[in-house]
């Protein structure tokens, strides 16, 4: 009997689609897919409303869950990374890449 494993995925809601054919190719058939929001490297925006200025830190993004048995997790995270990943960054004055490239050192 093979492990039951739960992976977890948040991303941009415009990658849904992709990845949901992704999965459907390898196998993964079942997905719960959430609507959530969360900060972190992006730190969000800056809005007005009604001539008053507000911060948006918390950016709209999916989750999206899986249950995978008879699939290999190394498949699954393979297909999902390779669906996910985003273009590199890279700071020009540094040559930084990568995170590195997008962190604030303020």
């Amino acid at each position: 009997m093979r492990p039951i494993t739960k992976i977890d995925i948040i991303t941009r809601t415009e990658k849904l689609d992709e990845l949901k054919l992704a999965f459907a190719e390898i196998g993964v058939t079942g997905i719960t897919v959430s609507q959530v929001f969360g900060c972190g490297l992006q730190k969000g925006h800056r809005e007005v409303y009604r001539g008053q200025e507000y911060d948006i830190n918390l950016v709209p993004k999916v989750k999206i869950e899986t249950v995978v048995c008879e699939v290999p997790v190394d498949e699954v995270l393979r297909v999902a990374q390779k669906v996910l990943k985003t273009a590199n960054a890279v700071k020009i004055r540094t040559g930084e890449q990568g995170e590195a490239a997008i962190i604030d050192d303020n």
